[in-house]
């Protein structure tokens, strides 16, 4: 059973004004794992004001006036993790970031741009749905100077925001991600439909179609180390209609991200009713 949420029904659980939604701010956390550059990151962004407040444009824009899933401070906050653990786990298995291989950094830097693109990549949201990928460059711009300042050098600054402005537009439908800390961004973002994801979707929406279908199949979203790659994910699903979820729409971001030798997708079926449709596991 889907359960339907409002935009009303959101308001009233997170506030109207920006006062009471900044009274319900969530504050982003991740494993540092020794790494002190991700540990004054984290310090510096939990204490802005003016990047959370876009983050909530943002929101309002996809959920409240468009009818669309999160796309504010849980979406990031999921997504940055996300990717900071495929990055650990293929950095692991021998695989080289770009920022190692072209720039001689290390990969607590590529941790940096995994971490900063994923809690940009929607920025643009706070402008307008159409094009956000690229109004997320210019708004992400200036925040990404700022962060970074005192934290690296002038030119190695420049680098990496570089870097992160070419992870953020490359998480687009269609976008071409040149470096695995670009693909890792535009898989993780995908990954983000979890149970209970998709629900303000179609709850706003009040209708129903297969994508919105699929998506509230999705029960849970596993990241493990694989058999066959170094990274597997397992996708556990209550209906084969999730099937098309993956098949459509997570197939679209992986392919062309640069991680297909890297990554194995297995999704699984709840529920004895399925099982005798589908009787072994999908793997794209």
């Amino acid at each position: 059973m889907v359960e339907s949420v409002t935009a009303d029904e959101l308001r009233a659980a997170y506030g109207r004004t920006v006062e009471e939604r900044f009274g319900h701010r969530l504050a982003l956390n991740v494993p540092s794992r020794n790494n002190p550059k991700v540990v004054a990151l984290v310090e510096r962004i939990n204490r802005d004001d003016e990047l959370y407040a876009l983050w909530l444009a943002a929101n309002v824009n996809a959920v409240e006036r468009l009818g669309m899933t999160d796309h504010g401070p849980v979406h990031v906050k999921i997504v940055m993790n996300i990717a900071v653990k495929l990055l650990r786990m293929l950095v692991e298995h021998g695989v080289e970031p770009a920022v190692v291989a072209n720039y001689g950094m290390t990969d607590d830097d590529a941790e940096v741009v995994v971490m900063l693109a994923a809690l940009m990549h929607d920025l643009g949201m706070s402008i307008h749905r159409k094009d956000h990928e690229e109004f997320s460059l210019f708004v992400a711009q200036p925040k990404l100077r700022e962060l970074l300042d005192g934290i690296y050098d002038v030119a190695t600054a420049t680098i990496l925001r570089a870097e992160i402005l070419h992870a953020i537009i490359a998480h687009r439908s269609g976008g071409k991600p040149l470096t695995l800390e670009a693909g890792i961004v535009r898989v993780a973002d995908a990954l983000d439909m979890a149970k209970g994801r998709s629900r303000i979707s179609m709850g706003i929406e009040r209708t129903l179609s297969i994508h919105s279908i699929s998506a509230a199949a999705i029960d849970s979203v596993h990241i493990e180390h694989g058999e066959e790659k170094p990274v597997r994910l397992r996708i556990e699903m209550s209906n084969s209609a999730g099937v098309f979820q993956l098949d459509q729409l997570f197939r679209e971001k992986l392919s062309g991200s640069g991680l297909e030798p890297y990554v194995e997708v297995e999704a699984l079926i709840n529920g004895e009713a399925e099982k005798r449709l589908i009787t072994t596991a999908y793997r794209l």
